[in-house]
């Protein structure tokens, strides 16, 4: 399935029918649950089913445990296809609304905002399932919400099969099942738990290079990607390639590394109008797209091609970062500088609808000799590429180069279909603000200000990092996890604060403004203080003051986003070397150390890439390059057009507060110092001048 979902919760019943005043309810639906009142796109997709859903919390619990119901856990996201096919098969249908409303509490969870719920219920599928797992996400658990089961998606038919058997279930043995649910929590409890380690390990290149054969191992030379026949863009582990590239010279990394960026900007899973990425491809030549788009994708993609342009130089990955950028513009840019979720994957009820193509239509809209072009540049047929005789738009990454005149014929005809595809009906935004894909974003403009040396962009990322520090900081220096209509609603998770620490610390690169550090600095105490694991030196994925989930996990493993523990070891890291903050630095060093002596960490690296460009960073630790006077800016700007993972940069027109500046400032100058472990090399003036320093 392209996209699957979970169940989690109770019921209540909120129906109302047109009976009495049909004449003056005309505009009234029949149906209103309890998830009229949220706020999530995705909830409140689902309000007017007959189906009594509510939101997750006390409420529904409580009643499920009054009423001695199970629960269905229901877990989506406003962006998934076939979320919204079993909600039109099963949850829009009276007779399985009647089946569910009798017998069940029913719970609705929007897995963007409460992934915690979400990783709870997912973890029972992967336990209990042998099928795959993904969204739609539907669990049943008892009234107390242990799970018992968790599946994906059903038809109908299935879906009541599914219902009745727990119902009998729960007649026949129901005591039965407190047994099974006591076994899963127990091993859902042990999964992530990384007992502490007494001493920080010796980190050497040996590390590095073991991790990078059984990561190469797992990839596809010829398509790039993992090695699968559905293809998900996972940005950490084309970022460790890049850096490993870079420090180790692997030609078979940089080989597999621009493989991967060329089909991925060549197939159908890049918009070749509008630019932007889709979730994934379901097939392992990226032509097919699951067509949602999502905000982090994005984000992270826009860094990695960034930092691929500052490598290689080569132009299709300047116009991917600039274009991907003009898609985040015009579709998931809110007037107050935040940035939504995700668009759609269906529109007008089929998916992909909005992107096709039939070869009439393009024949059409265009002049003989442009459709031409477009039918041959985009290999467009009259049969199709895809179902019901449509076109998905892609190229091949091998053609030769247009010339100047056809590239500007290209790019009329592209802008014309372009003008008539946005007359097509739009697929649905969901229009929420997430703390930590917003700061994702933000890091991800920063990236391309830097790499394309564009200061428009810096601009955007600092009015989008002052959205978040105006929306997202609660008055105990915490941190929400959303944003919607004005209100902030549900308390951060550890991957917003390590995601927005990150950004803020990439700003401070940039501006060479502290605030941004210190910032980081109050964010990261927060963590400590709320999120710690006393018998780990892990974090919690939850803070100590939210309501306790019948599990209290830890995030390992990083995914298609860095992992929240990952996230947060290298902010520490990052915090710890600028602020000269000890403490922070040998956290960092004791999460990696217990991380990278787990077996999974070598016989899974796709899962611990972002760890893995954490061991790096400890094996090959960077230059502190400080810029100090007056014109530091352009200076700062000619080195970081370059890509340079292994420098950190600091400095201004004044000294500041950070040690690693003390005694630097030389009046009416502006020099540059080359420093590692805080040993520098005689100044210099010129970026070239310190770029060779740095050899």
């Amino acid at each position: 399935m392209n996209c699957y979902r979970f169940l989690s919760g109770s019921i209540l019943i909120f129906l109302l029918t047109f009976a009495a005043c049909k004449s003056s309810l005309q505009d009234e639906h029949a149906y209103t649950n309890a998830l009229i009142n949220e706020s999530s796109p995705y909830l409140l997709q689902h309000a007017h089913n007959p189906v009594n859903w509510y939101p997750w919390g006390e409420e529904a619990l409580e009643k499920a445990q009054a009423e001695d119901k199970l629960l269905i856990i229901s877990v989506g996201y406003a962006a998934c296809h076939w979320c919204h096919v079993m909600e039109h098969e099963s949850f829009e249908d009276t007779t399985v609304a009647r089946i569910m409303n009798e017998n069940f509490v029913s719970i609705k969870v929007d897995r963007e905002e409460r992934p915690d719920v979400d990783d709870v219920y997912m973890t029972a599928c992967q336990l209990a399932s042998q099928d795959g797992c993904g969204w739609p996400l539907n669990a049943i658990a008892l009234p107390d919400g242990r799970p018992i089961w968790a599946g994906t998606y059903f038809p109908k038919k299935n879906w009541m099969e599914v219902l009745e058997y727990f119902i009998n279930e729960k007649e026949k043995r129901g005591a039965q099942m407190e047994g099974y649910a006591d076994q899963i929590m127990e091993t859902i409890d042990k999964l992530g738990n990384i007992a502490a380690v007494d001493e920080v390990s010796a980190f050497a290149t040996e590390d590095t290079d073991a991790f990078g054969t059984a990561l190469l191992a797992s990839l596809d030379p010829v398509k790039g990607g993992r090695k699968a026949i559905q293809k998900f863009p996972m940005p950490d582990n084309f970022q460790w390639l890049q850096q490993y590239t870079f420090f180790n010279g692997s030609e078979e990394a940089s080989q597999v590394l621009q493989t991967t960026l060329n089909h991925m900007a060549a197939g159908g899973i890049y918009d070749q109008l509008r630019g932007g990425f889709a979730r994934y491809s379901t097939d392992p030549d990226w032509l097919v797209p699951h067509f949602e788009k999502m905000l982090y994708d994005n984000a992270q993609l826009v860094s990695l091609y960034a930092a691929a342009y500052a490598q290689y130089g080569e132009e299709r990955y300047r116009e991917v970062v600039e274009e991907t950028i003009g898609f985040v513009e015009a579709e998931l840019t809110a007037p107050s500088k935040g940035f939504y979720s995700s668009l759609d994957a269906d529109s007008e009820g089929e998916e992909g609808k909005f992107y096709v193509w039939r070869v009439s239509e393009v024949d059409s809209l265009l002049t003989e000799e442009e459709a031409t072009l477009i039918k041959d540049y985009y290999q467009l047929t009259k049969s199709g590429n895809w179902e019901k005789g449509v076109n998905i738009l892609h190229y091949n990454p091998s053609r030769e180069a247009l010339a100047k005149p056809e590239a500007e014929m290209l790019a009329t005809a592209k802008q014309k279909l372009l003008t008539v595809r946005d007359q097509r009906v739009r697929p649905g935004l969901d229009d929420k603000m997430l703390t930590a894909w917003n700061a994702l974003m933000i890091k991800a403009y920063a990236d391309a200000a830097a790499a394309l040396q564009n200061p428009a962009y810096l601009e955007t990322a600092l009015q989008a990092a002052q959205f978040l520090m105006t929306n997202a900081r609660r008055e105990d220096g915490g941190l929400w996890r959303n944003h919607k209509d004005g209100k902030s609603s549900i308390n951060a998770f550890l991957d917003d604060y390590a995601h927005t620490i990150q950004a803020f610390v990439r700003l401070y690169e940039l501006t060479f403004d502290e605030q941004w550090l210190r910032t980081g600095e109050e964010l990261a105490d927060y963590v400590l203080e709320h999120f710690a694991n006393e018998e780990s030196n892990l974090f919690y994925y939850t803070s100590d003051l939210d309501p306790p989930l019948v599990s209290r996990r830890t995030e390992v493993q990083d995914n298609v986003i860095s992992g929240s523990n990952s996230a947060f070891a290298e902010a520490l890291w990052q915090l710890g070397l600028y602020l000269d903050k000890e403490e922070y630095s040998t956290r960092s060093d004791q999460m990696l150390s217990a991380v990278s002596g787990a077996e999974e960490f070598l016989s899974a690296p796709n899962f611990y890439a972002n760890w893995g460009q954490l061991l790096l960073r400890k094996v090959f630790p960077p230059y502190e390059v400080a810029v100090v006077g007056d014109n530091w800016q352009p200076v700062n700007e000619a080195l970081q057009a370059n890509y340079l993972p292994n420098a950190v940069f600091l400095g201004g027109s004044s000294e500041g507060s950070l040690s690693l500046l003390k005694n630097k400032l030389v009046e009416g100058e502006t020099f540059i110092y080359v420093c590692r472990n805080k040993i520098c090399k005689l100044p210099v003036q010129s970026a070239e001048e310190a770029l060779t320093l740095m050899d």
